[in-house]
């Protein structure tokens, strides 16, 4: 048995356990770092540790806390807060408990809100602020099992009446512990592994959003995993920003407890690039539109430096390219990621125009990243890989518990999302459908026993409805969503996720594109642009003060645009190509329901708004 196989098969019930022996393995040292306000309110923030022993101290107070409140173990607490230390600590603290986690973005409005308390069952919600507490109060009636709200962030809000603040359930939780110190020790030792520890609401394209029941094991289990990958050691130093009520973020602070490094929390992204420097993380986990908005700004402000420092950036941009694709290829093949001098030669003079800067603005610290939720554009991939951010894409959905494949550190191929991880089995059905199996696969979607049985079969292998190819060495590339490839009338098939990666890559301005052409005789793109971006592009091209709409409708920008799509069309195959765009008066977002929390394109959603500008682009049009 190799050691992998050892660790993961010697692993706890819970993640409760797994954290309870961190606290006695290493109770002084640093467990988490987390922004303090200044007092006066200006300035850059302050950062406060939190030592394992004292992260214990006030995940157990909550626990028991919890239990006060009369919560029993598999009832369900929901979380709706943003990503904060308090998030983690309160997780913990309901896994402490015996209890389970039910996760809430904060965006969700008041109404699907109210859908996942009333559907989960949930008994207790900790709620971030006021904001979060009015929505569960505008829907109380609908919300009978709902006993108490505890409030993160108790500023201008009213306890009384099942209303308390996270440090009234910390003292409450602290006094009980005085009467029975051994309650938390003995709530986890009782846990057992299929014991429900969390139910994530996947945010559904139709419909109501699905419950995720995730037991105990599949995060002790994705501990041990990521853990026996050998990705992450005791000295890192994490940076956390993604939304914790996803299933990637969630599963990061299982591993992190595991290994026992450091993770700095803070999940105000546009705190990210103020953050960095301060933070210095060797390592961090993003979806791709993070790498696609940090390339577009890299490319945007190059190109406002004027005419030669645009080309600098543009040849460094290539011979970043072409030295990942050679470096990666040759180690692949002798185990040594060398380049030709000349390549070399060029890469070095790149490297102290372009890219030192690069990587100082991630921190000047930083190992690697870790890719998933979506695909990353290969060309974006192999810039940042030249560059020396090297990005590790991985792949897994909510119902795997998020981790289900992960590059192996310097043996990563960029375009590929790796491995599996050890204990995950996989196997390519004869429609190229992915297929799981393994620890971290879901028990099924809550109180939807139908739905279950349409994607999880009895043998345990569940269907991803993600198509994919499997190299020899066992390297799995992700060609498209099962349900997302579009045939033309034709009869051809087109995967757009893999034509909009192209684009994205050529087009710095562009933030979303969503390519249509099923059941039509050829291919259009709604298209996108970046705010930041294009205001700085409309400064250059007379535009400079429009409001972004108008910048948008200008006939230059069309132009700008179609320079690029004619570019895309040029490495496509015939039937792929975009014959016909239209600009979006505005960017797609979280709150018009177009994008998911975690930046995933909502297609059913946004053909439905924007049906008038496809339909425009097939008048007169022959179909068939």
């Amino acid at each position: 048995m190799s050691d992998a196989q050892t660790l993961i098969e010697n692993r706890p019930p819970s993640v409760a356990g797994l954290f309870l022996e961190r606290v006695a393995a290493t109770p002084d040292a640093e467990a988490y770092r987390h922004p303090v306000p200044p007092a006066s309110g200006q300035g850059p923030d302050d950062w406060a540790s939190l030592t394992w022993a004292q992260a214990a101290e006030r995940v157990t107070a909550i626990a028991a806390g919890l239990i006060e409140l009369g919560v029993e173990p598999e009832q369900r607490v929901a979380l709706a807060s943003a990503t904060r230390i308090e998030w983690i600590l309160a997780d913990l603290g309901i896994m402490c408990a015996g209890a389970a986690t039910t996760t809430v973005y904060p965006q969700t409005n008041a109404e699907e809100s109210a859908y996942i308390l009333a559907d989960s069952g949930s008994r207790v919600l900790i709620a971030e602020d006021a904001g979060q507490l009015a929505k569960a109060q505008a829907r109380r009636g609908e919300l009978p099992e709902l006993t108490h709200v505890v409030v993160i962030d108790g500023e201008g809000v009213e306890t009384g009446e099942g209303v308390l603040t996270l440090a009234e359930l910390e003292s409450r939780g602290a006094a009980r512990l005085e009467k029975e110190p051994g309650l938390v020790k003995e709530r986890v030792a009782a846990i057992a592994r299929e014991q429900l520890a969390t139910l994530i609401y996947t945010s559904g394209t139709t419909g109501r959003p699905k419950g995720v029941r995730l037991p105990h094991d599949s995060w002790s289990y994705m501990a041990k995993a990521i853990a026996a990958t050998g990705l992450v050691t005791a000295d890192d130093v994490q940076y956390l920003w993604l939304p914790l009520a996803h299933v990637f973020g969630k599963v990061l602070t299982s591993g992190q407890i595991e290994v026992g490094h450091v993770t700095a929390v803070d999940g105000r992204v546009d705190k990210i690039i103020e953050n960095l420097p301060v933070v210095r993380p060797t390592y961090m986990a993003a979806v791709p539109r993070i790498f696609e908005k940090v390339y577009n700004g890299v490319a945007a402000r190059a190109r406002a430096g004027g005419a030669a420092k645009y080309k600098i950036f543009q040849w460094a941009a290539e011979v970043a390219r072409e030295y990942a694709k050679v470096t990666q290829d040759n180690f692949r093949r002798t185990g040594t990621a060398s380049a030709p001098f000349g390549l070399s030669a060029k890469h070095k003079v790149a490297d102290a125009l372009v890219y030192a800067k690069i990587r100082e603005a991630f921190g000047g610290n930083l190992r690697a990243c870790v890719s998933g939720s979506a695909a990353l554009a290969p060309e974006i991939g192999y810039f940042f890989s030249g560059a020396g951010i090297h990005i590790l894409e991985g792949y897994g959905l909510t119902e795997s518990s998020a981790a289900s494949f992960v590059n192996p550190g310097e043996a990563y191929r960029t375009g590929t999302v790796g491995k599996p991880l050890p204990g995950t089995e996989v196997r390519i059905a004869d429609d190229g459908e992915i297929l799981l199996r393994g620890p971290g696969i879901m028990q099924g979607y809550h109180k939807l026993p139908e739905k279950t049985a349409e994607v999880l079969e009895p043998d345990g292998w569940f269907h991803t409805g993600d198509i994919g190819e499997l190299s020899p060495d066992g390297y799995l590339r992700i060609t498209d969503r099962k349900k997302d490839l579009i045939k033309t009338s034709g009869g051809k098939y087109v995967a757009p996720a893999e034509v909009e990666g192209r684009f994205k890559a050529l087009c710095p301005y562009v933030s979303n594109i969503l390519v249509h052409g099923a059941d039509r005789n050829f291919c259009t793109a709604l298209i996108a642009l970046d705010e930041a971006a294009l205001t700085e592009w409309a400064r250059e091209n007379g535009l400079e003060g429009r409001p972004y709409a108008e910048i948008v409708a200008a006939p230059a920008t069309v132009e700008m645009v179609d320079g690029y799509v004619r570019q895309l069309n040029e490495g496509l195959q015939r039937w792929q190509t975009i014959k016909k765009f239209r600009l979006l008066p505005r960017d797609l977002d979280v709150e018009h329901g177009e994008i998911t929390p975690s930046l995933k394109l909502k297609r059913p959603v946004v053909e439905r708004e924007y049906k008038h500008l496809i339909d425009e682009m097939y008048e007169g049009t022959r179909e068939g």
